[in-house]
């Protein structure tokens, strides 16, 4: 513990609710256990352009309610470069960084990996709306997310019921359909779609029309944002068609990733910023913070990684070959416990809906 004299925090990606609270644990954290703090602006480009500045207690004062991030965020092109990695590097130096804890999501552990390979011990924290990391059930800002959706797409509803129309409602989610699925159970809608579950228009458009005759006035439908041919107008001109109940399309759009972090925000970003702090100083690096079963636990980055591109398609089974069997059985469960996660929401709705 005495090696550390002072930790970096940082925040990457797209903001998520509950980011600020991360910065004020590791800040409090840290302090607590006698390690200055210092706070980089803007994410990794902070390093890269030396924009950084000390951290009291009393500079994350009043932030736990805000939401954003007071550190700001940036996706930095330059810190991907040897050259962008050398100025980052000589930046730690320069302030007597002995750590960082970076908050964001798959790519800035990346980021995290690379610090950590240079001699920077790094831990990830998960923070994003989307819920997208395989090794984790939950990533801060998820909660708040769904929160916002749901809100909005009550106040459809009303309209909709109103003058028996349909909503379509697009909402964010990375090509993750968590936020989606989740409200959609949660404001009674007839039908969603997302990338992890095969969708049946005609399906849907028969059942529309049998409720509508069965005297259903108002119909909502939620679709996760990039999935062709749905999170468009399009789709609301089809159903129209098809089904004759008037049909509008609404994109909830970045309204979703802002707002104020509800209290399971608050209290995951301040419980896994100081198991972030208590890692590094007992000497630990190359982590990603995570929530399993809702305890929180550590997973090795690397193996946080090889899970999450195995899940979304984008890495080959021989991937696998590098790790121990015991860790091969627990990169497969994580995708098999998140898509039976999937499975499960999907089913519910499918049973309560009508």
């Amino acid at each position: 513990m005495s090696q550390f004299r002072r930790i970096g925090v940082l925040t990457s990606g797209g903001d998520a609710p509950g980011m600020n609270d991360v910065v004020r644990s590791v800040t409090r954290a840290a302090l607590s256990n006698g390690v200055e703090v210092i706070g980089i602006n803007g994410g990794y480009s902070g390093l890269v352009n030396d924009n950084v500045r000390h951290l009291s207690a009393r500079d994350v004062s009043n932030i736990v309610n805000i939401g954003g991030t007071i550190l700001y965020s940036d996706r930095c092109k330059e810190f991907k470069t040897e050259e962008g990695m050398a100025k980052a590097i000589a930046v730690c130096e320069k302030y007597n960084i002995d750590g960082i804890v970076a908050c964001g999501g798959d790519g800035t552990f990346r980021g995290a990996t690379d610090l950590s390979n240079r001699g920077i011990p790094t831990i990830g924290i998960p923070g994003t709306i989307d819920n997208d990391i395989t090794s984790t059930d939950y990533t801060i800002g998820y909660d708040t997310a769904m929160n916002t959706a749901m809100e909005m797409i009550d106040r459809l509803r009303d309209t909709c019921e109103s003058h028996a129309r349909c909503n379509v409602v697009e909402v964010m989610g990375n090509h993750a359909g968590g936020i989606a699925i989740q409200s959609a159970i949660a404001c009674g809608a007839v039908a969603c779609v997302i990338c992890e579950k095969n969708f049946d228009e005609k399906a849907m458009m028969d059942k529309i029309k049998r409720l509508r005759a069965d005297g259903k006035r108002g119909f909502i439908v939620v679709v996760s944002e990039l999935i062709p041919n749905y999170a468009e107008e399009g789709f609301a001109k089809r159903i129209q068609e098809e089904t004759g109940v008037e049909t509008k399309f609404a994109r909830l759009a970045h309204v979703v990733r802002g707002g104020n972090p509800t209290l399971r925000d608050r209290v995951t970003a301040s419980r896994m910023g100081s198991r972030a702090v208590a890692e590094l100083l007992c000497g630990k690096s190359n982590l990603v913070i995570c929530e399993q079963a809702g305890e929180i636990v550590s997973v090795d980055i690397n193996l946080a990684q090889t899970a999450d591109r195995l899940y979304k398609g984008k890495a080959k089974p021989e991937e696998l070959d590098r790790y121990s069997p015991e860790e091969k059985k627990i990169i497969l469960a994580l995708g098999d416990k998140k898509r039976k996660r999937f499975d499960d929401m999907y089913a519910l709705l499918e049973e309560i809906s009508g």
